[in-house]
């Protein structure tokens, strides 16, 4: 069967952006049978916050979203290194795929900034400094302070996305070897939602095209554990703000327990969704009205801009 994953960090309240792409899963899942799992992302450690997690559920429900079956938190599996991540670590450990690393951040950064190939400012660039010559089979362990790394290979990975088409990336030269498990004893993101995808058999996934440069990753770490076959991957644009970058709270409030605390209805929020996928023009309307309206093929191909006009809009203007 179908399977899709509405994957809420609770990090933060969500917000319009996340609230579109959210939507747009949920109507790609109702439309076409797959089964929809509700799973809380909650392994960033200090930055998940106090009840962020409830307000993510409250949320999307009041939105008019649902699910099948009670929602999974990732933190229920988590530390230290339970089951399913633990089996993962030791895996890819005894074969050699993973190693050991004590560098500190500053370490890493300062190596980064020096390298003749520095790569994207904002994802700091793992240049090796622990990296065995040779892959060697070890037992996993879980100390404090040590840190594990997956051993990438160079040269470009090419995958085909449902929406955003083909892509090629190099993963060694973008990020290097990058984290699996955590020095605070956790599964690092990427590890974390490729185990979880494979045991829970999401076979759909649907999310922001700022997680597309995770994709090659995820799927080597896939390959490296005998996982198979790979989800289909849908990544679609982000909502961003005026100034061209992404959503944030410098383009003010656009939370969506904001807009429900000062009257504004779901159904409203909604309209003004469905008019950013290409179901236009903006109206109120339900969820269940969006699903039969929406299709993939009318959903704009680049980010779209929240504006005060907007915001207006929301509040009654």
């Amino acid at each position: 069967m179908a399977v899709t994953r509405l994957a809420p960090s609770p990090t933060g309240a969500l917000h319009l952006g996340n609230a579109r792409t959210f939507l747009v899963n949920w109507a790609l899942a109702r439309r076409n049978g797959w089964r929809v799992l509700l799973r809380i992302e909650d392994l960033d450690g200090p930055r998940i916050k106090a009840g962020a997690a409830a307000a993510a559920i409250e949320t999307l429900a009041w939105l008019g979203l649902d699910w099948d079956g009670p929602p999974v938190y990732q933190s229920a599996d988590a530390a230290p290194y339970t089951a399913p991540y633990t089996a993962a670590l030791k895996r890819l450990a005894a074969a050699g795929q993973i190693y050991p690393c004590r560098c500190t951040r500053s370490q890493v950064v300062a190596a980064s900034l020096s390298a003749p190939h520095a790569g994207d400012p904002h994802e700091v660039r793992y240049t090796g400094a622990c990296r065995p010559p040779q892959p060697a089979p070890l037992p996993f362990t879980a100390e404090p302070g040590t840190a594990w790394r997956l051993r990438v290979p160079g040269g470009e990975q090419v995958f085909t996305d449902r929406f955003a088409g083909e892509a090629s990336i190099d993963v060694q030269q973008a990020v290097g070897d990058f984290l699996v498990a955590t020095k605070a004893g956790l599964p690092s993101y990427q590890l974390a939602v490729v185990v979880d995808d494979c045991r829970q058999g999401v076979t759909h996934v649907v999310r922001g095209d700022d997680l597309l440069a995770s994709t090659p990753r995820q799927l080597l770490l896939m390959e490296r554990l005998g996982f198979g076959p790979p989800p289909e991957y849908f990544h679609v644009p982000l909502v961003i703000g005026p100034d061209g970058r992404r959503l944030a709270k410098r383009h003010g409030d656009s939370r969506i327990q904001a807009y429900h605390g000062r009257g504004v209805p779901a159904e409203r929020i909604i309209g003004l969704l469905a008019e950013w996928c290409g179901v236009g023009p903006r109206r109120e309307q339900t969820a269940e009205a969006f699903c039969q309206a929406f299709s993939l093929d009318a959903m704009p191909r680049g980010p779209v801009t929240f504006t005060a006009e907007d915001d207006r809009w929301l509040l009654g203007g």
